[in-house]
């Protein structure tokens, strides 16, 4: 890897994979002082692993239907991959289920994920996708937007790395709400990775401070 911090993207069966595609523009650009090692789906057939396989990265398959009711299994299994390729750094970009409890206290602070709202609200379980849009169109919110946040051992709840706002217009739907909320998720989570590669995100409780220069 050269130095260059170590990056496992993981993935749903479902995910068209375009928070991966900008993560992987990110790193080969070098604006990410990183590599994308691996990418974990839970189904060998989701449109982010053939992403992945066009790029040339490594892919890896673990589906938790086979480890139903084992999340000790599961947790060894995604673990193993993780150690081999030596991850610095996990980025959850429309992965659907909690990751193992072991996984996050082994990874603590090393895991981000994406959401397409602004956190704390609209979060948690089953807000995903166009849910999210659905249910922002229908509070009347005039504003919305997307959030990368560290990862816990709940949905959506981990201290908040960066947030961009996207106006809600009266015409929208949450087909149009959501494509405007994509293209600043692709912005913000390549900043928030860049920053975290730099060594540049200092925890405090629940707040993320950024430091150093622009």
């Amino acid at each position: 890897m050269g130095g260059k911090l170590a990056i496992a993207v993981l993935v749903s069966g479902q995910g068209r994979g375009s928070n991966l595609q900008a993560l992987l523009e990110g790193c080969a650009s070098g604006q990410i002082a990183g590599q994308i090692a691996v990418v974990i789906g839970t189904r060998a057939d989701a449109p982010a692993l053939e992403r992945a396989r066009s790029a040339g990265v490594p892919v890896a398959v673990v589906s938790p239907r086979k480890y139903e009711g084992d999340e000790a299994g599961y947790a060894e299994a995604l673990g193993r991959i993780l150690k081999r390729y030596d991850i610095g750094l996990i980025c959850l970009a429309g992965y659907m289920r909690k990751l193992p409890s072991s996984i996050i206290a082994a990874y603590h602070q090393r895991i981000l994920n994406i959401h397409p709202a602004l956190l704390p609200l609209f979060g948690g379980r089953g807000m995903y996708g166009e849910h999210v849009h659905q249910a922002v169109l229908e509070s009347g919110m005039k504003v919305t937007g997307c959030t990368v946040h560290f990862v816990d051992e709940e949905y959506d709840t981990g201290p908040i790395v960066l947030q961009t706002a996207v106006p809600v217009f009266d015409e929208d739907t949450p087909q149009t709400l959501a494509a405007r909320v994509l293209a600043e998720e692709h912005c913000a989570y390549v900043r928030a990775v860049q920053l975290f590669a730099e060594g540049r995100l200092r925890v405090e409780g629940r707040r993320v401070f950024i430091t150093g220069g622009e």
